[in-house]
């Protein structure tokens, strides 16, 4: 079978003109964009998503959970598909390429071989997960977990946003309940180009970088129960403050992850205070610790590590204490015969690369307990991302899609 020739690239105005008409869909503040999932915002994204695949001749099937799969048939009706794709659900103050770039980057793809006529053996599906994020419905990736059978229907349905609003009652709200059953669907394999999300790329002036393995993580929901009590007139030392237990322990994060070095990260990203006023003591701190490694023993030893000490930390000043996982997946190794794919794209196309792995968490991970998979990721700015400042360059996203397209097609296998 022919492999794609070395003067096969996609069309970059096209692309970045899509990324930015996606990006007034849900407009940020300062520049980036706030199109949660399973809002109108989401709603409005998916119908331009929609009319694009139809444009482009794709026909569109959505599971369940919303998850949205567009297909280009190919010549072989018995060949499991190959399926490539990301998110188009942001934070709440996102950048315009964080997940959006794979979902367009993978339909840029498509419109490239209608372009050319390529025809391929494999049937080829752009896909949209539906909340990559976990910004509004924890855990992240929630879609593809349940289409991995790591979550079930009825436990995603069931999840909560900060305003007691079900997953479920959401998604029919904005009328994306997809017939098809979760999962039910089989991959030949799944390719995700995705911007780094970091700054390794950039720094050493690479244009692609090759996705080996995506780090672990645990999400560790933390509850501190005090006493509320007037800042003003409550003595130190007769104080039950949850807030100060807070402190104790995220300062005791940083050590833990400082302590596992190199290969580890711990932080926390999201804290919830009650009564949250500026004069009374909390009598609630609800707070998430986010703790990542690509090697599984030191991950799970963090965990331990940062559990039995926070609990000392809360009974030493009297609080009450609970913690519950809400995130986790175990480190990912991908395909290494994708991953060689990747590589060969880059270097028949003359684009810089090198390995890298992945800090964060995509929806790959969970695709990968069920088919071969790995990812593409170019370099942004700074490393900056989950941020409405988050930026790339039309030329990094080029390259990238064009490895893509190229690693893609070896897999589909074009038809001469």
């Amino acid at each position: 079978m022919p492999a794609p020739g070395e003067n096969l690239r996609i069309n970059s105005a096209r692309l970045w003109d899509s990324l930015m008409e996606m990006a007034q869909i849900g407009p940020g503040i300062a520049g980036g964009c706030n199109r949660q999932t399973l809002t109108d915002a989401d709603a409005e994204g998916r119908a331009l998503f929609q009319r694009w695949c139809d444009a482009a001749g794709l026909t569109m099937g959505v599971d369940a959970m919303g998850t949205m799969f567009a297909t280009r048939a190919g010549t072989d009706p018995e060949a499991l598909p190959v399926y490539v794709g990301s998110h188009l659900d942001t934070q709440p103050t996102g950048g315009k390429y964080d997940g959006v770039l794979g979902v367009l980057g993978a339909l840029e793809c498509i419109r490239t071989m209608n372009d050319l006529g390529i025809r391929t053996k494999h049937p080829i599906v752009v896909t949209n997960w539906t909340n990559e994020e976990g910004a509004r419905f924890a855990p992240a990736m929630l879609a593809s977990g349940v289409f991995a059978g790591v979550h079930t229907l009825d436990y995603a349905y069931g999840r909560t946003d900060p305003e007691g609003k079900t997953f479920g009652a959401e998604l029919a709200r904005i009328g994306w309940v997809g017939d098809e059953p979760v999962g039910a669907r089989k991959m030949h394999a799944y390719y995700e180009l995705h911007i780094e999300q970091g700054p390794i790329l950039e720094a050493e002036g690479k244009q692609i970088g090759v996705v080996t393995h995506c780090q672990g993580l645990w999400w560790l929901e933390f509850t501190l129960t005090g006493r509320e009590a007037h800042t003003g007139s409550t003595p130190m030392h007769l104080r039950v403050n949850a807030g100060l237990a807070m402190a104790r322990i995220m300062e005791m994060v940083q050590a833990v992850a400082m302590a596992a070095l190199p290969d580890a990260v711990g932080g926390v990203g999201q804290v919830r205070f009650s009564p949250n006023s500026r004069n009374v003591l909390p009598g609630t701190v609800v707070f998430t610790v986010d703790i990542r490694s690509p090697d599984q023993a030191k991950l799970d030893g963090m965990r331990a590590e940062i559990e039995a000490k926070a609990a000392a930390l809360c009974a030493d000043l009297g609080v009450g204490y609970s913690v519950e996982a809400v995130g986790h997946f175990d480190p990912v190794t991908f395909a290494p015969e994708l991953v060689a794919n990747v590589r060969r794209a880059a270097e028949r196309l003359g684009y810089s690369h090198r390995d890298i792995i992945s800090g964060a968490g995509h929806d790959a991970c969970w695709a990968a307990k069920v088919a071969p998979a790995t990812m593409v990721m170019c370099p942004c700015v700074g490393g900056l991302s989950h941020n409405e400042a988050e930026e790339i360059s039309p030329d990094w996203a080029a390259a990238g899609t064009d490895v893509l397209l190229h690693a893609v097609l070896e897999t589909a296998q074009i038809v001469a």
